[in-house]
């Protein structure tokens, strides 16, 4: 196979991935008339259209997954080999590329990094906040952090952090105002303020566990819709409403006295942060450490 075909391959397989042309042309730092070039030059060589374009988005074609599936593992081998190769390096080296939650990232992903990072000069960390449940596989990340309950039966999952708990809260001067709700149902009667998860593409339902155990959802409703947690607790601070949030995010405030939880009896706690990736994975020097640095080994 001569060296332009196989990056023409690769570089069907980042569009198709992506099913954009401007975020692979960004991945692959070209432009995106030279990238459709090479999809074109690929397409009039195979005799085949392999993907389908519009306005708003790409997507393979039949002959375009066929393609991929015979294409794509081989790839990912041959970036695995060669990301091994760093074995041979006096420290290791490469990119290691993890998806994870902006409330992950601060809390978790960042700390451990920043301390590994300064004795690994030849390891780069490729970070992307994302609330949704990325597919690892399909958009070409190492790994990713999402709760452990989140996690697929058939990924290898570490956790990396303790158990959490998120707690409903909201300014005094708001529960003054509208009273305390002692259980899920008084939440119809007040203002929440609701989170939507692009992964659901609806507004996140409050998780809640009976005293007795039993799980229930509360889809709960308010003037303030957000999508992201540090907004939903700012909003709650200046008395707007009833937030849902990680209780690490609100314990300062809680301390202080300018946020108070309610329903504590309603949200006990679950399995904390897991750092996730497929369990075929040949697992380069750089990524194991990565690995390793973020393992969560208990309180210390």
């Amino acid at each position: 196979m001569r060296r332009e075909e196989l990056a023409d391959l690769s570089a069907f397989l980042v569009v198709a991935r992506e099913r954009s042309f401007t975020r692979a042309a960004a991945q692959l730092a070209t432009s995106q008339p030279a990238l459709s070039h090479l999809i074109r030059r690929l397409e009039a060589r195979l005799g085949v259209r392999l993907l389908t374009r519009n306005t708003r988005s790409v997507a393979p074609t039949e002959a375009g997954e066929r393609l991929i599936g015979i294409v794509g593992p081989a790839l990912d081998d041959i970036e695995a080999g060669l990301a091994g190769l760093s074995e041979l390096r006096d420290k290791p080296a490469g990119t290691v590329r993890i998806t994870a939650t902006e409330h992950a990232a601060e809390t978790i992903l960042w700390p451990a990094l920043s301390k590994l990072m300064p004795d690994y000069p030849d390891i780069r960390i490729e970070i992307d906040i994302d609330n949704a449940l990325t597919d690892i596989v399909t958009r070409r990340f190492d790994a990713g952090i999402r709760f452990g309950d989140q996690v697929a039966k058939d990924m290898i999952a570490v956790p990396v952090g303790p158990d959490m708990r998120f707690v409903a809260i909201a300014a005094p001067a708001y529960l003054e105002r509208r009273g305390r709700p002692d259980a899920p149902q008084d939440l119809a009667a007040h203002d929440c303020i609701a989170v939507r998860l692009s992964t659901l593409g609806g507004l996140y339902a409050w998780e809640l566990v009976e005293p007795g155990g039993r799980e229930i959802r509360v889809r709960v409703e308010g003037r303030i819709v957000v999508n992201t947690l540090p907004l939903s607790l700012r909003a709650a601070l200046d008395g707007f409403g009833l937030a849902f949030v990680p209780l690490d995010m609100a314990a300062d405030h809680i301390a202080e006295g300018r946020l108070e939880s309610v329903l504590d009896d309603w949200t006990p706690p679950f399995s904390g942060y897991h750092l996730y990736y497929p369990s075929r994975r040949q697992q380069s020097p750089a990524f194991a450490l990565v690995v390793e640095a973020l393992r969560y080994r208990g309180a210390a």
